[in-house]
């Protein structure tokens, strides 16, 4: 049965959970290692990207979801009238889209995971690929679910920044632990 105990985010993720997570990913279905590319990424470039996500969600916020609301449907509704010129249609669902979707930079763990991806800097697509696979792992040693998975995780109405973060520290010392070393991943 799977655990689901709302223990202190310090806690949450031991090193007998990390040592888990190891046997897991032994048994997954294809190398843990190997992103999109088809090319390896050594555990510290894992780790990096996942502790650039904490410094991120640190930086602008972390939003547990995304509220879309019944206002979207309202807003698509606006912007079919056939009366309306094309230029007209834009500039209201543009608007209603800035409305609804708010200023706020703040990010959901798995945006934020492909936002560092994106700046070059600090990781890559396959950086991002593996960590939300390191971080699964992770969630699956730590819940005893199989079925388990890092966002739906960080999306329950309980959880915190702090619990986000936890994970991302976990996942970080996870890929620096029993990831491939830099001798060993592709240049």
């Amino acid at each position: 049965m799977p655990k689901t105990t709302n223990a202190p985010a310090a806690a949450v993720f031991s090193g007998a959970t990390l040592r888990k997570a190891a046997e897991l990913a032994a048994d997954f279905y294809r190398p843990v290692w190997i992103g999109p590319s088809g090319e390896e990424s050594s555990g510290e470039a894992v780790a990096r990207h996942l502790e650039a996500t904490i410094a991120l969600l640190d930086k602008d916020g972390w939003i547990r979801a995304y509220h879309y609301g019944k206002g979207w449907s309202a807003g698509a509704d606006l912007a079919d009238d056939d009366s309306m010129t094309v230029k007209a249609m834009v500039r209201v669902l543009l608007r209603f889209v800035r409305d609804e979707s708010g200023t706020g930079p703040q990010r959901t763990l798995s945006t934020a995971l492909r936002h560092v991806g994106e700046d070059g800097g600090h990781g890559d697509t396959d950086t991002a690929s593996i960590g939300s696979d390191v971080l699964d792992l992770v969630i699956q040693a730590h819940t005893g679910s199989d079925s388990a998975r890092a966002t739906p995780w960080s999306e329950r109405q309980h959880r915190t920044h702090a619990d986000v973060t936890a994970l991302l520290t976990a996942g970080a010392r996870f890929a620096r632990t029993y990831g491939p070393g830099q001798e060993t991943a592709a240049v």
